[in-house]
């Protein structure tokens, strides 16, 4: 079963809450903490844009493939709130 993996930004502190395309995860149900990063149980996947998509695109032609967005709601050491938004995603 293929996993995926995003890496916690070092000033990240529990609570925290982890969203994936916008939707809120449950820890436990949909994915896991193993030293320090978050370990979902499917394949992501982060979509990198070539130069010949990025002009198809320009001119208005949609070419869409799976991109996959993890970003982490934490409250920093001085009680401000944070977002680490699209965080780097690899195989797990």
């Amino acid at each position: 079963m293929p996993t995926s993996r995003a890496r916690l930004p070092r000033d990240v502190r529990e609570p925290y809450e982890v969203y994936l395309n916008g939707v809120l995860q449950q820890l436990g149900a949909d994915f896991t903490v193993r030293e320090g990063a978050l370990v979902f149980p499917r394949e992501l996947r982060k979509d990198k844009i070539s130069g010949w998509r990025w002009l198809l695109g320009a001119w208005g032609v949609g070419t869409y493939r799976q991109n996959d967005s993890v970003d982490v709601r934490y409250e920093a050491a001085d009680g401000s709130p944070r977002v680490a938004e699209g965080l780097e995603i690899e195989p797990g």
